[in-house]
């Protein structure tokens, strides 16, 4: 099969929001505040972009003069490299796409398992497998879990709570069935409120997909009481009415993000994605149309079966199509398509904080440190809607996005064909190649020989390894030595920007909080003698709030959140609840304060307490050692540059009071 063709650039692909100058932020103005700033051209770091030689030509430009005896080179250096070894032995669906990109990169394949260890394990569906002791996993533990749809609610609804402006591209949100009188109460206010206001909401259950139990109501009233609401959970959010219309029809992006890292969090987002159409001409939703859901709803799954369904070899035409072509035509209508990169880009950095904190506590329980173990990526498909005035919205994140490339042809009644999917191919081997190129160990072990050599590099070499921002140290080295790929279509977006976003992982800080006290490896539970000595350690409790409350607020959390259904495979604590007793806490000790600062001073209290504490147990266990002086009992930031920032923080506590 020919190499599928590069990803096309869309009009705004280098509208990536460009890293942020080294300038600090105005005083008072939380980083990310304003717009993000326009990218940089695309030619950076290419062409003429190196260092020069005596001649004042690029170094780069000057070693293409001999494209033969130079390829001789990189191909015998080729030859001796080890091949890349891929397990696709549970790729399922992913498995044609994934062919197509491993005879693209010339790494071998073993699609029935390997008795040795492989570089990377491709599993279709979840991470767990016990057998996998090193390389890397195409799967995080918990992703599955955490996108859910309920759980990714939850985790959205924190960082709305602590940053409402921040996290306004998700609709408003109500659990059921725990929450239904709220919703009710809420809607009937709402109405009375304003008598001409007429909502329409969709009910999503909980980890349904395909569209599988969505539908529209008017009324809190209209929710099918039924006894699967119990043993099946549902969300049910504000409908957006007033969509982003193409040929009078509504649709959907399908973008595709790799998380690949977690620590430190690394995010790549492709260059283009998929738009998914509905079949039937876009109609407000009224009573006579609620149930049309080949108007309403835009999953592929649902409008295939629909007889207004296209299929098309063009991806500028039919019900599936490419985002880029979507772009173009914006772009001609005059819309700022660089505007809405960012803010895509901005969406989907903000939901992956929201993410991680809770990623990072199942992490650790399948993967605990010091235990061999492989490390992880994963491929995420992120669901957006576009509003009439461009603005994003999220609808839901997958875990375990389609990647197939073909779909299924009906020849007779009852007799099915596969055909292939040109749409499909060009956009998703892109991704799956792109993301091995990007996951390949030996790009590892040449950064470790590289970083081993104390031997200086030289002009042609440098510029072999220069870097331009917009592909990442990954694409030089993989493009030097694979001449015949094209350029990666995934675009780094953090930490890239990261100065841009930092000060919303909150929720990060006090997940590190929570693991540190877990206590026993292996477990996403806390304890109650772990909230004790979390409480004790972080210098909590005083008159006002003494232990016997501190155990009250652990019993009250604790039931009332294992009361919901979230998690019966152990007692204790979650994450969700520890991080609702620490606001509690942070609201008791600093009141008439937006929560967001309460949450950050109670932070770095913490903080400062523990690593006090820290240098006190290490000052005891070198007690006897040969070099202690005495000035190492006085345990002072100033005598411990560690705590020089902690100390900062602390006088700021010292500040927030006096101001009271």
């Amino acid at each position: 099969m020919e190499p599928a063709r590069e990803a096309e650039e869309p009009p705004g692909s280098p509208a990536l929001p460009a890293p942020e100058p080294q300038r600090g932020h105005p005083a008072g103005a939380p980083p990310g505040d304003g717009p993000l700033p326009a990218a940089a051209g695309r030619g950076r770091g290419r062409r003429g972009a190196g260092p020069k030689g005596p001649t004042g030509r690029a170094v780069r430009g000057r070693g293409r003069r001999a494209p033969g005896r130079r390829g001789g080179e990189e191909g015998a250096r080729a030859a001796r490299r080890p091949r890349v070894t891929v397990d696709s032995s549970k790729a399922k669906t992913s498995l044609e796409a994934l062919k197509i990109s491993l005879r693209q990169l010339h790494w071998r394949e073993y699609p029935f398992g390997r008795r040795l260890p492989c570089d990377i394990y491709w599993h279709g569906v979840s991470f767990h497998d016990n057998n996998i002791f090193s390389g890397q996993v195409n799967k995080f533990p918990g992703m599955t879990e955490m996108v859910r749809k309920v759980t990714l609610s939850r985790a959205v609804r924190t960082m709305q709570d602590l940053f409402p402006l921040e996290y306004d591209f998700y609709p408003r949100s109500w659990i059921l069935p725990e929450e239904l009188p709220l919703f009710v109460d809420e809607v009937r206010m709402m109405k009375d409120s304003n008598p001409s206001w007429k909502p329409t909401f969709i009910v999503k259950p909980d980890g349904g997909c395909q569209g599988d139990g969505i539908y529209l109501i008017k009324d809190p009233s209209d929710i099918r009481q039924t006894g699967s609401i119990q043993s099946r959970p549902a969300v049910v959010q504000e409908y957006i009415c007033k969509p982003l219309l193409v040929d009078k029809l509504k649709f959907d992006i399908r973008l595709y993000v790799l998380l690949k890292s977690l620590e430190p969090l690394e995010i790549y987002i492709a260059k283009d994605g998929l738009s998914r159409f509905c079949t039937e001409p876009y109609q407000e939703p009224t009573l006579k149309n609620l149930h049309q859901v080949f108007m309403h709803l835009t999953n592929y799954s649902l409008n295939i079966h629909s007889g207004n369904f296209i299929h098309s070899d063009n991806v500028n035409t039919g019900s599936k199509r490419t985002f880029s072509s979507i772009l173009c035509r914006l772009s001609s209508r005059g819309a700022d398509v660089k505007k809405l990169w960012s803010d895509i880009i901005s969406l989907v950095i903000k939901t992956i904080i929201a993410l991680t904190p809770e990623l990072k506590v199942y992490y650790q329980s399948d993967i605990p440190a010091g235990k061999p173990g492989p490390t992880c990526f994963q491929i995420l498909g992120f669901d957006i809607l576009l509003m009439k005035n461009l603005k994003p919205m999220l609808l839901e994140v997958n875990a375990n996005p389609s990647m197939r490339i073909e779909h299924e042809q009906e020849l007779s009644p009852g007799v099915f064909e596969n055909v292939p999917s040109p749409v499909d191919e060009e956009v998703k081997v892109a991704v799956i190649r792109d993301t091995l190129r990007l996951m390949d160990p030996q790009n590892k072990k040449r950064k470790d020989i590289q970083c081993q050599t104390s031997e200086p590099v030289s002009e042609a070499n440098e510029d072999l390894l220069d870097t331009g921002p917009a592909d990442g140290p990954e694409h030089e080295t993989t493009r030097a030595l694979e001449p015949e790929l094209p350029s990666l279509c995934l675009k780094q977006v953090f930490p890239k920007y990261a100065k841009q976003f930092n000060y919303l992982r909150l929720v990060d800080r006090v997940a590190a909080l929570f693991i540190r006290f877990l206590g026993v490896k292996g477990t996403t539970k806390l304890g109650p003698t772990g909230f004790r000595t979390f409480i004790r350690n972080c210098k909590l409790s005083n008159s006002n709030f003494s232990m016997a409350c501190v155990d009250i607020l652990y019993i009250d959390i604790t039931r009332r959140r294992n009361g919901m259904g979230i998690d019966h495979k152990e007692s204790g604590m979650c994450l969700q609840a520890f991080v609702e007793a620490f606001f509690c806490l942070a609201q008791k000790k600093y009141k008439s304060l937006p929560l967001h600062q309460q949450v950050t001073l109670l932070i770095d209290f913490c903080e400062y307490q523990l690593a006090v504490l820290d240098e006190k147990r290490r000052a005891v266990c070198h007690a006897d050692g040969p070099h202690l002086t005495p000035a190492a009992h006085h345990l002072t930031p100033a005598a411990h540059p560690s705590l020089l920032g902690r100390s900062a923080s602390a006088s700021k506590l010292s500040d927030y009071r006096n101001h009271r």
